[in-house]
């Protein structure tokens, strides 16, 4: 099975802690532990869309989609899967 949680995770620890990659656990919530804020949302959002080329609606921005690496695994996968299924 396809995982991008490696991608996912090199991306926050990049971008968003500046290269602390220490304080990042795959089932750490984003906003919990204070490891992605406002802002920081929208450039993960922004990231998914243009590396995975997926579209996120309004309504897929919460934190069941976006608030943990493995959420964010998940929500691309899924993401993903559907736009292979609407190609067949």
């Amino acid at each position: 099975m396809i995982n991008y949680s490696k991608e996912i995770r090199d991306f926050i620890v990049a971008k968003l802690l500046f290269g602390d990659s220490t304080t990042l656990k795959d089932d750490a919530s984003f906003l919990d532990s204070g490891v992605v804020d406002s802002t920081g949302m929208l450039d993960l959002i922004t990231f998914v869309e243009e590396k995975y080329r997926i579209k996120v609606a309004d309504e897929e921005m919460i934190p069941e989609n976006f608030d943990s690496v493995e959420r964010l695994n998940r929500f691309v996968l899924k993401k993903l899967g559907d736009r292979e299924l609407t190609r067949i």
